[in-house]
C-alpha cells in the first residue's frame, strides 16, 4: 500500500511538472541575451547554405525585387517627369530609378488601377514542388536553406493569422514556409528563415525629415496619400502597405516572428537591413522569445544582423554583396545572390527576364575565399512565379555541389588556418557591396585546417606537373610541427614535395581532378 502511494504522490508531482512553464532563461535586455552562445558549433561547420527571394514581385519579371514600391514611381512622393526617354527602362540608378514605374504603365496600367496587390492571384506557383526544392538545395552542397519568409512588400509566405496578405488566403493558396521547411529537414539540412518587413511599416509620428527619408516606403506613402487616401486608413489594406499605427506595425511585427518560430521553429533568422529602425525593447522581446522557444526545443539556434542592428555578443553580422578582406576572429556570413551585376544591370534578387547568372566556378571561388576569413555564405536563388528554378540557376548550384562532394572535406566543419590565403588581392575592400578588381586563379591560394590537417585550396588549375611553392606554409605557422605527407584531394596521384625554409613546394598531378579549385592535403605531426 505504501509503494501504491509514493508512486501515486510521484505521478502527480511529475504531471505538475510537466504541466508547469519552465522559467525562462534569457530575459528581455541585451545583458541577459549575451549569454547566448551566437555562433554555434554547428553553424560553424556548415559553411554554405541557400534561400530565395520569391513572392509577387516575380510576377512581373522585371526590375528587381523593389517592383511593389517603385511602380508607384514616386521618391518622397513626387512623380517622375514625362519625358521623350520614358520608354528607356535603364533610367536612374538604384532606389532613384522609375524604369519599374513605366514597365507598369505600359504591361498593366496606371499603378492606382492595377495595384500591387492586384498582382496576387498571378502569383499560383503551380510548378512549386517542395520536395524537388529541396533535393537541388541538399545536391548544391547546402548545409542549411530556406525561403525569404517576408520581403518588404508586407506579403507573407505562410499561413498567417495577423495578415489576409499570406500565400495560403491569396496567390498560391498554399503554405510555402511549412511544405519547404518539411523538405528540408528531411534531408538533413537546418532551416533558415529571412525576414525584411523592418522596412514595410512608416515612419514613427514625429520622426525627423532624415529618418523620414531613410525609410525605403516613403515614396509609396505619400504615392497613397495623394493619389489612393483609403490605403493609409484602410485596416486591412494597411497590414499589407505599412500605412497602420506606428504602435500597431510594431505589435504585428513582434507578432509575425513569433507566428513563424512556433509554427517552423527555423535554426536561422535572419535580418535585412534598417532593424535598427524598430526599437530596441521590440529586438529585445523578440530575441528572447526566439532564444527561449529554442530552449525549450533542445536547439542552438542563430540569429543574423547587419550593420551594428545587434550586438556582435548576440547574433553573427552579415554582409550583403560583400565580405571581410581578411581574417577574423569571429564567425560572420555573407548573403549573395546568383544573378551578377546591379540592381540596374540584371542584380536582381528576385526573378526577372533580364537575370545574367553566375558561373559554378565563380560561386565555388566566393565560397572558398568567404570560408578562408572565418566566414560562411548564404547564397540566393531567383525561382520564377510559377515556382520552376531556371535552368541556369540550376546548372551552376549542380556545378558547386559536384565540387563539394569531391572536396567537401576541405569546407565543412574546418577552422581557419593562421593566416587566410596568399596571392593577389581581388577584392577592393571589407564590407557590403564590394567590388572585385579581378577573378580569382591558379595565382590566389586559400588555407582551412580540420584536425592535424591543412587545406591549400589553389583556385585555379596550374598545369600537369607544374611546382607550386606554398608560401604560407612554413615553421612558423605551424607551430611546432611538421608536414608528414602531402596529396591532392579527390586525386588517386602520388605527388611529389618538398619543406623548404621559403615555403612548401608541391608538384601538380598530371591529371586535374577538377579544374575549379585543387585542394592540398597537407598532413601534420
Amino acid at each position: 500500500m505504501t509503494k501504491i502511494i509514493v508512486n501515486r504522490v510521484l505521478a502527480t508531482v511529475l504531471t505538475l511538472a510537466a504541466s508547469t512553464p519552465m522559467a525562462a532563461s534569457y530575459e528581455e535586455n541585451w545583458e541577459s541575451l549575451a549569454a547566448h552562445n551566437e555562433s554555434p558549433e554547428w553553424f560553424r561547420d556548415a559553411k554554405f547554405g541557400i534561400y530565395f527571394h520569391w513572392g509577387p514581385y516575380s510576377v512581373p519579371a522585371f526590375g528587381n525585387e523593389h517592383y511593389p514600391r517603385t511602380m508607384y514611381g514616386t521618391v518622397n512622393g513626387k512623380r517622375p517627369v514625362e519625358n521623350k526617354q520614358k520608354r528607356n527602362y535603364n533610367l536612374g540608378v538604384g532606389f532613384q530609378t522609375f524604369r519599374e514605374h513605366y514597365f507598369h504603365l505600359e504591361k498593366y496600367g496606371e499603378p492606382k488601377d492595377v495595384e500591387y496587390h492586384d498582382l496576387f492571384p498571378e502569383f499560383r506557383a503551380e510548378n512549386f514542388n517542395a520536395e524537388e526544392w529541396a533535393d537541388l538545395f541538399y545536391l548544391a552542397g547546402a548545409q542549411f536553406a530556406g525561403p525569404v519568409a517576408e520581403h518588404h512588400d508586407g506579403y507573407s509566405m505562410w499561413d498567417s493569422a495577423l495578415t489576409p496578405w499570406d500565400t495560403v488566403d491569396t496567390g498560391p493558396k498554399r503554405d510555402i514556409v511549412g511544405e519547404i521547411s518539411k523538405a528540408i529537414r528531411k534531408r538533413g539540412m537546418k532551416l533558415v528563415t529571412t525576414f525584411h518587413h523592418a522596412k514595410m511599416g512608416q515612419a514613427a509620428e514625429g520622426s525627423s525629415v532624415k529618418d523620414q527619408r531613410r525609410w525605403h516606403y516613403y515614396g509609396r506613402q505619400k504615392y497613397f496619400e495623394r493619389v489612393a487616401p483609403g490605403h493609409v486608413d484602410d485596416p486591412e489594406v494597411s497590414k499589407l502597405y505599412g500605412t497602420m499605427p506606428w504602435e500597431d506595425f510594431l505589435v504585428m511585427w513582434n507578432g509575425k516572428l513569433e507566428e513563424v518560430i512556433d509554427a517552423y521553429q527555423p535554426d536561422i533568422i535572419w535580418f535585412d537591413s534598417w532593424l535598427d529602425r524598430i526599437p530596441a525593447e521590440n529586438r529585445q522581446k523578440f530575441a528572447a522569445y526566439y532564444l527561449n522557444a529554442a530552449d525549450d526545443w533542445g536547439k542552438e539556434v542563430v540569429i543574423t544582423y547587419k550593420q551594428e542592428d545587434m550586438p556582435q555578443n548576440l547574433g553573427v553580422v552579415d554582409f550583403e554583396k560583400g565580405r571581410m578582406d581578411d581574417l577574423t576572429d569571429y564567425t560572420w556570413l555573407t548573403d549573395d545572390t546568383i544573378s551578377a551585376g546591379t540592381w540596374t544591370t540584371t542584380g536582381s534578387w528576385s526573378y526577372t527576364e533580364e537575370l545574367i547568372i553566375k558561373s559554378s566556378s565563380e560561386l565555388v571561388h566566393t565560397l572558398i575565399d568567404i570560408v578562408s576569413k572565418n566566414g560562411n555564405l548564404l547564397l540566393n536563388i531567383s525561382p520564377r512565379a510559377d515556382g520552376t528554378i531556371p535552368e541556369a540557376q540550376k546548372e551552376s548550384l549542380l556545378g558547386v555541389g559536384k565540387w563539394l562532394r569531391a572536396n567537401g572535406e576541405a569546407i565543412y566543419g574546418t577552422r581557419p588556418f593562421k593566416v587566410y590565403g596568399e596571392g593577389p588581392k581581388r577584392m577592393a575592400s571589407s564590407g557590403h557591396f564590394v567590388q572585385m578588381t579581378g577573378s580569382y586563379n591558379e595565382e590566389n591560394i586559400r588555407f582551412t585546417t580540420k584536425d592535424d590537417a591543412i587545406y591549400a585550396i589553389q583556385m585555379g588549375w596550374a598545369g600537369s606537373k607544374k611546382e607550386v611553392l606554398i608560401k604560407s606554409v612554413i615553421p612558423e605557422n605551424l607551430e611546432g610541427r611538421t608536414v608528414a605527407n602531402v596529396s591532392v584531394v579527390d586525386s588517386p596521384e602520388t605527388i611529389s614535395w618538398e619543406q623548404a625554409d621559403e615555403g612548401l613546394l608541391v608538384t601538380t598531378p598530371f591529371k586535374a581532378s577538377n579544374k575549379i579549385a585543387i585542394c592540398f592535403k597537407i598532413e601534420t605531426e
